[in-house]
């Protein structure tokens, strides 16, 4: 650009999510991808921030992916401390004197390990490529599994934890080089010495956030505690704002929606500030769903920022008649009261999908280059604009090599020193312009599409709802009977409301990832009956989910979802 070219505010926004993986009952956790995210994204994340302190950015965590980190740190530190067990089985399968003996055991435990991105990082470490061609042997021919040696197991889980870390983490700790250099051989020294840099990555996490934004760096946001579609929660009729011929569940309503709505939004906000010291200004509503009633719940809490998906802005300025030549605003739907950003899905579409095939330099030039194109544009309409990128901050990286190491960093750096993007966040963006432009009309939708057919509508997402209304009428009954739910059984139902669930039932999905999700909310069902005294209801003995087998739905990269 030339020293006259037109700028704008740039404000790149992370969510971090995860739903609650853990069983509830036993504190067991079912599926391991909160602590993997946790060494490998989160603390990448963190790290190139901390690289380049002039860049900015907004994070944004769901609260229970919070109360699980601190629950990993916990129970790591009392393993090492006093030799503990450990509740996530891979975890304890690292731990263990001796590796599984029965057949199905060795047989879950190879699964397991082949859990990664082939390309970017099995294929990526000669070590680990090659005992993930022995494990699908051994898939190929599962009677020939008794016969793996006891080395094989421990070397496999090491690797496929070293795989996993963080690439700021594989090239600043020595303990990691040591291990990486070792190759083969792994034994209870070297396993627990990986297990205290997981230790150390984990407990390290939060507080690298908090002193990012306590030197103004980063803004923290947060979602409502369990990651719940608060819209949906409150009218299943909001799904029909986009898609008027949308199937809804034979349920007519969530009972008690919105008084779920509010406690989701209060146990957030209480979770993050036990957290982090402070309240959080802002919060990316889960799955950037809104809805004119969700909107103003946010701003009764006192949140003064919220944001969603491009399509929702589209489909709300086409309801009304309106276009708008520079759509890069602080909007401010009528009736809500709150500050609304819309993302440029496009451009984070690009670095969700696109940009992991380039090379870094040629990715960021190409994003920049659309930026200043959007500048120009908008300055031609009169208006600087203000663009927010919002994505997920974990599962595209692994589609990058080195974990988007190198993309991250070249991001940062190109951005933070150009002469005519601001990066900035959405607080401090507010603080700076006060306009608000007015939205007639808001149509309820998320941030894939526009709309809520990935949560609801599907005959498999339809049937998980009446289920879930079931349970929260059993709920109903019990404290009508006079029944005082304690914090344990309100955590209890909050699970089950996750927007997870949902996203994941369908005929798109891979068949191994629809049923351990459905399983596992069939858990947190069942869990609930027990915490009330009720009898489980024989259809959660069965899975739910008919559809399967189809490639991943494409269109954004979801928060929190393991591209397996």
């Amino acid at each position: 650009m030339s020293a006259e070219a037109p700028g704008l505010d740039l404000i790149l926004c992370w969510h971090m999510h995860q739903p609650e993986y853990r069983d509830l009952a036993s504190g067991e956790y079912r599926l391991p991808w909160t602590y993997l995210h946790a060494v490998k994204d989160y603390s990448d994340m963190a790290a190139h921030l901390e690289a380049v302190p002039e860049a900015r950015a907004v994070v944004n965590f769901a609260p229970v992916l919070l109360d699980q980190i601190e629950d990993y740190r916990a129970q790591l530190a009392l393993h090492l401390e006093r030799g503990a067990p450990l509740r996530d089985p891979l975890l304890a399968a690292l731990a263990a004197p001796v590796a599984p003996r029965e057949d199905r055991d060795r047989l879950r435990l190879v699964r397991a390990g082949l859990r990664a991105n082939e390309h970017r990082i099995i294929d990526r470490f000669p070590p680990f490529r090659r005992l993930a061609e022995l494990a699908r042997w051994a898939l190929r021919h599962p009677d020939s599994v008794h016969y793996l040696s006891e080395q094989f197991f421990f070397d496999l889980l090491v690797w496929y934890h070293l795989g996993w870390l963080g690439e700021t983490v594989r090239r600043s700790d020595p303990r990691v080089r040591d291990l990486m250099e070792r190759g083969q051989g792994y034994g209870a020294a070297h396993r627990r010495t990986l297990l205290a840099v997981i230790h150390d990555v984990m407990a390290g996490l939060v507080p690298r956030y908090r002193r990012l934004a306590e030197r103004g760096q980063v803004e923290l946001s947060a979602s409502p505690f369990a990651h719940p579609i608060l819209p949906l929660l409150l009218d299943f009729a909001s799904a029909r704002e986009a898609l008027p011929d949308a199937p809804l569940p034979a349920a007519p309503a969530y009972p008690g929606g919105e008084e779920r709505a509010r406690w989701h939004i209060r146990a957030g906000v209480d979770t993050f500030r036990r957290h982090f010291g402070f309240a959080p200004r802002g919060c990316w509503p889960s799955e950037g769903g809104v809805s004119t009633a969700a909107l103003r719940l946010l701003a009764e809490a006192g949140f003064q920022w919220t944001a969603s998906g491009g399509s929702v802005l589209a489909h709300s300025l086409e309801a009304a008649g309106r276009e708008a030549a520079c759509p890069h605003r602080v909007w401010e739907p009528a009736g809500t009261g709150i500050a609304c950003f819309f993302r440029d899905d496009g451009l984070s579409d690009l670095i969700g999908f696109t940009y992991a095939d380039w090379h870094a330099d040629d990715a960021v030039a190409n994003l920049v280059h659309h930026l200043e194109n959007i500048a120009a544009a908008c300055a031609a309409a009169g208006e600087r604009p203000v663009v927010a990128i919002i994505m997920d901050g974990e599962n595209a990286w692994e589609h990058y090599p080195e974990n988007g190491y190198h993309f991250l960093g070249a991001l940062y750096r190109e951005l933070a020193g150009h002469p005519r993007i601001h990066l900035t966040t959405f607080s401090d963006h507010l603080a700076h312009h006060s306009e608000r432009h007015p939205l007639p009309a808001l149509v309820a939708g998320s941030w894939v599409y526009g709309t809520f057919s990935t949560w609801i509508g599907d005959p498999d997402k339809n049937r998980g709802w009446d289920l879930l209304v079931a349970a929260k009428s059993a709920w109903d009954e019990a404290v009508a009977g006079g029944a005082v739910p304690d914090e344990a059984a309100l955590v209890q139902l909050a699970a089950c409301e996750g927007s997870d669930w949902f996203w994941w039932f369908g005929d798109y999905n891979p068949a191994e990832t629809v049923s351990d999700f459905e399983r596992l909310f069939r858990l947190h069902l069942a869990n609930l009956y027990r915490r009330l005294g009720r009898p489980v209801p024989p259809v959660l003995e069965q899975p739910l989910a008919r559809g399967h087998g189809h490639p991943a739905l494409g269109g954004v990269m979801r928060p929190g979802r393991p591209e397996q």
